[in-house]
């Protein structure tokens, strides 16, 4: 592997330990508020208060123009990031850190390889292999014995 993808990997690892981390803070949050979609609204509110405050200080705010050129899917990606905030801080306390992260995981991974399969997004086509199914059946078999 060259060493140009290991700071990038790396980058991704930390976010990933991050990541891990986010479950049982929000669910922490959840319980504190009463309410999981509450919780999930005080969690993006803050994340929405900080990268608004970069996004200006750093002048990068993006024109109207370029806002309405943006095709409809690109909109969803908040949606899809507070679901998966609702779903972690609902499900942590019921499973644990290891199983929602597992299960996470080969979540991402089911999507990944169909999205990969069809080019999606603009994403280079790969086609789905019985290698790469195996390696995504490896993770579920992790999510199974995360619950023993």
């Amino acid at each position: 592997m060259s060493l140009n993808y290991l700071l990038p990997i790396a980058v991704v690892v930390f976010g990933g330990m991050l990541l891990s981390t986010q479950g049982p803070i929000n669910a922490t949050l959840g319980r504190l508020a009463g309410d999981p979609v509450a919780a999930a609204a005080i969690s993006f509110g803050v994340g929405f208060v900080i990268l608004t405050a970069v996004t200006v200080a750093r002048g990068a705010v993006p024109a109207g123009s370029a806002l309405a050129a943006m095709p409809w899917w690109a909109w969803t990606g908040g949606l899809l990031g507070a679901y998966y905030v609702f779903a972690i801080l609902w499900a942590v306390p019921k499973l644990g850190v290891l199983t929602v992260v597992s299960a996470t995981v080969f979540g991402q991974l089911v999507a990944a390889l169909a999205l990969d399969a069809i080019g999606a997004f603009g994403v280079p086509v790969q086609p789905i292999s019985l290698v790469r199914i195996a390696g995504v059946a490896m993770v579920f078999g992790g999510v199974l014995l995360s619950r023993l």
